[in-house]
């Protein structure tokens, strides 16, 4: 399996980075990747969404339906793929105060199987969940910043 890795400093109180974040349905409004997430199951710790993602550069979308586990008194979300187009999918996002603000880290670990799958297409890919990573949490950054802003 590959792991991706990414984290950014929020200019926002912990619990304002967490709240954007915990609220998943939103994120097709200021996520470009993200066409469409239906929150399938809801409990105040719990959550089981179908997700849907564009990969412009295989012209494809991706489908999966995850659950997610938010800890409100670590400011934590662990994840896992329950079905869908990854070979599997999980990962954990966690929100620190640092800095008068928040880091916020996500980390997935996934794979992908394709068969015959070549070793440029692989680095392709994993440049894209890192890409996506990356994009998640700018795009969380500045949800929170240009609310605070008013």
């Amino acid at each position: 399996m590959a792991i991706v890795e990414s984290k950014l400093l929020i200019a926002a109180p912990v619990d304002e980075v967490y709240e954007v974040a915990r609220d998943i349905e939103r994120f097709p409004e200021f996520m470009d990747d993200v066409v469409e997430v239906e929150i399938l199951e809801q409990t105040p710790q719990r959550q089981v969404s179908r997700w849907v993602a564009l990969i412009e550069e295989f012209n494809r979308t991706l489908k999966w339906t995850e659950e997610d586990f938010w800890n409100r008194d670590e400011h934590r979300c662990d994840f896992q793929m329950l079905e869908g187009d990854f070979t599997a999918y999980s990962g954990v996002w966690t929100f620190e105060e640092e800095d008068g603000g928040t880091l916020a880290k996500l980390v997935v670990d996934y794979e992908y199987a394709i068969p015959l799958i070549g070793p440029l297409i692989k680095k392709i890919l994993h440049r894209k969940v890192q890409d996506n990573c990356d994009n998640m949490l700018a795009a969380i950054k500045g949800e929170v910043e240009k609310d605070a802003a008013g």
